[in-house]
């Protein structure tokens, strides 16, 4: 499923958009719960520049802010957490990409690659060391 499609919708994919006048195969308001598809049917989602356009962007404790840890709250040990939802997914990646010039200067490569540096990055570097775009994969747990 690609949530968010617009105009650019992924090829195979089952394209859900609040706008009708995209590529979408299903025209729904993306903030409203459940979409109409049964539980399990798709074996990937993807939501491409689409979280920064909802109102509620998943992480239970926070209405706006959002990092690269944000979704842990949905993983096995839930930060302890888990009572929020009883979704669970499998981190399969995380990266993230930040503005040319950190890129440059070698900051993505220690934030994609440092387990510690991107933690550093995130309480004390991210407001000066911009990041540009977040790419999460995650296995649905059932």
């Amino acid at each position: 499923m690609d949530v968010g499609c617009g105009v650019n919708k992924f090829p195979g994919a089952v394209g859900i958009d609040r706008n009708p006048r995209t590529k979408a195969d299903v025209i729904v308001e993306l903030d409203r719960f459940p979409y109409p598809f049964r539980d399990g049917v798709f074996d990937e989602v993807r939501a491409i520049h689409v979280i920064e356009h909802v109102s509620d962007v998943c992480d239970p404790t926070h209405k706006w802010h959002l990092n690269s840890y944000s979704f842990r709250y949905f993983g096995e040990d839930n930060a302890g957490f888990g009572y929020y939802s009883g979704a669970r997914f499998r981190e399969i990646s995380v990266r993230v990409k930040l503005l040319a010039l950190w890129r440059y200067l070698g900051f993505e490569f220690l934030v994609n690659h440092v387990p510690r540096f991107r933690k550093f990055w995130e309480h004390y570097l991210c407001f000066v060391v911009r990041g540009k775009v977040m790419t999460f994969e995650f296995e649905a747990l059932k």
